[in-house]
Order: structure tokens, then sequence, then C-alpha cells
């Protein structure tokens, strides 16, 4: 199964290592949760580029090899709203929401009942899908479709489990962006905001968290830099929605203060820690008691 994975994930053979120590012992550990539990929703936090999306597969496919579990892996980028709406958002509040990424930029109400149906039945149901490189979600047609109940849902994204700054914390822009941009701070504290009222209740709903933790925010730009490469080999050409290196660069500034509040709060709230170095090898790991 893992040699199977590692050809289909086109991941480096240091992953074998990787899973055999850390990811298999965490999916031995969400096996005996869901024979307590019979349903667990695992939260995934970790910033662009960290392996989130790698982790969360590993996870859903020996879960389902080793012991037959149903289980469903969702990120929290396919529930970003269309272009349209986010120009919606800019004209109404603020130009920054014109570029989807932070929080007020997905549609957590359809996240929520997505969530709610999930735990509740098995009936039928198609879970949303955002096509980055068109920069809008896929038709509806094209989203996957679960068809009887789960066992285990995996929950991954960049500011997943992230809660809202203290106001104070909002009046000094941190960057160029936010300098330039967003001098007044209404774009952050709309930001803010959203985190507070549209995603912190949704985490209640989470069982288990894990956090693939950066070494730092510097990181992030090599790190996005690889994944957009990935993405160009994958559709074979340089989309409308595919970046150059110098948009990659600023587009990571509207992540910069999220992630970096992620790095300081996150590791004290979440069950696993993987901290990370540069290569994103996991170098330690911490558990709650």
């Amino acid at each position: 199964m893992l040699d199977e994975f590692i050809a289909q994930h086109k991941v480096g053979d240091d992953f074998k290592a990787t899973a055999q120590q850390w990811y298999i012992p965490l999916a031995e550990k969400i096996a005996a949760l869901q024979q307590k539990r019979q349903c667990i929703y695992l939260g995934v936090n970790g910033c662009q580029g960290s392996g989130k999306s790698t982790l969360s597969d590993f996870l859903s496919c020996y879960l389902r090899n080793q012991y037959q579990l149903n289980t469903v892996a969702l990120s929290l980028d396919d529930f970003y709203l269309s272009q349209t709406e986010r120009q919606q958002l800019a004209k109404s509040i603020h130009p920054l929401f014109k570029t989807r990424g932070v929080p007020g930029t997905h549609d957590t109400q359809v996240l929520s009942q997505t969530l709610s149906q999930l735990r509740q039945n098995g009936a039928a149901l198609r879970v949303p899908s955002f096509d980055k490189s068109l920069d809008n979600p896929k038709p509806c047609a094209q989203w996957p479709q679960v068809t009887r109940p789960i066992d285990v849902l995996i929950v991954e994204g960049w500011c997943w489990g992230v809660e809202a700054q203290e106001p104070s914390a909002l009046s000094q822009a941190i960057n160029t962006l936010e300098q330039q941009q967003d001098s007044d701070g209404v774009w952050r504290r709309y930001v803010n905001e959203q985190l507070q009222s549209c995603y912190q209740p949704l985490y209640d709903q989470m069982d288990y968290w894990v956090m693939l933790k950066a070494p730092s925010f510097k990181q992030v730009f090599t790190w996005r830099l690889e994944q957009e490469q990935k993405l160009v080999a994958h559709t074979g050409n340089q989309g409308s929605g595919l970046m150059s290196e110098q948009q990659i660069y600023e587009f990571i500034q509207y992540f910069q203060r999220l992630t970096e509040h992620s790095l300081k709060t996150m590791p004290n709230r979440c069950d696993q820690v993987f901290e990370l170095d540069q290569y994103r090898q996991i170098i330690n790991a911490t558990a709650a008691p």
C-alpha cells in the first residue's frame, strides 16, 4: 500500500520513512478513536505547501486499506467563493477580497452544511471542488459524491483551526500589502470578524487536531512556488489562475498575518504537532497527553 501511494502521488522516496515513523502511528491512533466513537472528524492545519494534502490523502488511503473505513478528505480550498462572489465582496467591503485565500473568501455556510450532513446521514451527497487553474468552483456535476455513512472525515486548510486575533493586534500593518492597500485596517478587521463568527464555531465539530508546523513564515514562499510549479505541470499550461514567482511573492502576503499567528497559537491547541524543517522533514513531534 505504501509503495503504491508513493508512486501514485509522486512523492519522494523519503516519504516512506516519514510515513512509517510518524504518519502510520497517527493513523493507528485515529483508527482506535474511531472504534470508540464510530465517526471521527480530524482537523489538519499547516501553512501553504507544508504537506497537508499529502498527509490527509495518506491517512485516508491507509484507513481505507488497513481498516476498511469509509473516509472522506475535504480541503478548505474547495469551499472558496467564485470570482463573481469575491468581486461583489471586493466592491461592498474591500478590494483585497477579490483575491481568494483569507477568511471571508470561503463559503462557510456550505461548509457548515456539508459537515453536518456528512455526520448525520449516509444519503448521497456531493462535496464542493474548486479549480485553482480557473480560480472558480468546478461544475456541481464534477464534485465528488459520498454515497454511504462515513467513519472518518479529514478537513485540512491553511487557516483551519486558527482563532481570531485580539483587536489590538490589528492596529499595525505587518507587510507591504497591508501598509499600501489596507492602511485603515478595514480588510484585516473584516477577516478577523469572519474568523470569529463563521469559522471558529465550526472548529468544535473536530474531534482531533493535527498541525504541520513550518519553521517560519519565510519558508512559505519556497513551498508555495513548488506547489504552483506542480500545478502547472499537472494542468499542462500556465492557466489564468496560475502565478509567476513575483505574483506568488505578492500573493503570500495575504496569508502572512494569520500564518504567523497560527505558528504561535495553534501548537497549544492541537492533539498532535509535527515540527518541520525547511525541507518539510519532521524533526520533532509532540502529542497532547
